[in-house]
C-alpha cells in the first residue's frame, strides 16, 4: 500500500479511538490504542516501513495499557473520596436559616459550611431557624437534617 495512505490511515485512526474513549468512556481502555496509533502516525510521516510502524503502534499501545492499569483500579475502587460530590456533607453541622416547616409550601433552607441546602427535618418535626443541624443524608439538591444539642 502508498505510504501516503498509511500515514492518514494511522493519524484517524488515532483520533477514531480518541472520539471513542470520549463517547464510551470506557475507563481508558480505548485510549492506549489512540496513542499507539499515534506513534505510529510519527513513524509513518517520518518514513518508516510499515513493518516498523505497525511495531509501534503494538508497542505503544500495550506500554500505553500496562500504564494506565494502575489508574483505572483506583478509579474503579468504588465510593468516591472524601470532599467529592454532595455526600461529602453527611455528617456535618450547620444552622437552620429559614424554619424547616413540614406544613409550608416551601422547603426551608440551611446553612452547611459556606453553602446553602433546601432541607428537611428527618423526623417531619419543625426545626426553627438558628438551630443547630447535622446532616444525615442528601436527596439531590435537598439536605435531611436533625436537630443538634449543644
Amino acid at each position: 500500500m502508498d505510504p501516503e495512505v498509511w500515514r492518514w490511515i494511522w493519524f484517524v485512526a488515532a483520533a477514531t479511538f480518541v472520539v471513542g474513549e470520549i463517547i464510551t468512556g470506557a475507563s481508558f481502555f480505548i485510549l492506549p490504542f489512540a496513542v499507539g496509533a499515534a506513534a505510529a502516525a510519527v513513524l509513518a510521516f517520518a518514513g518508516a516501513s510499515d513493518f516498523w510502524q505497525w511495531l509501534a503502534f503494538l508497542g505503544v499501545s500495550l506500554a500505553s495499557f500496562a500504564a494506565v492499569r494502575p489508574l483505572v483500579k483506583r478509579l474503579n475502587q468504588g465510593n468516591n473520596p472524601a470532599g467529592v460530590g454532595a455526600d461529602r456533607l453527611i455528617g456535618e453541622t450547620g444552622v437552620v436559616i429559614t424554619d424547616l416547616d413540614p406544613t409550608a409550601e416551601k422547603l426551608g433552607t440551611v446553612r452547611i459550611g459556606r453553602e446553602e441546602w433546601l432541607a428537611q427535618s428527618a423526623d417531619r418535626q419543625p426545626i426553627v431557624s438558628g438551630s443547630r443541624i447535622k446532616v444525615l443524608e442528601i436527596q439531590g439538591t435537598r439536605a435531611i437534617v436533625q436537630t443538634v444539642n449543644n
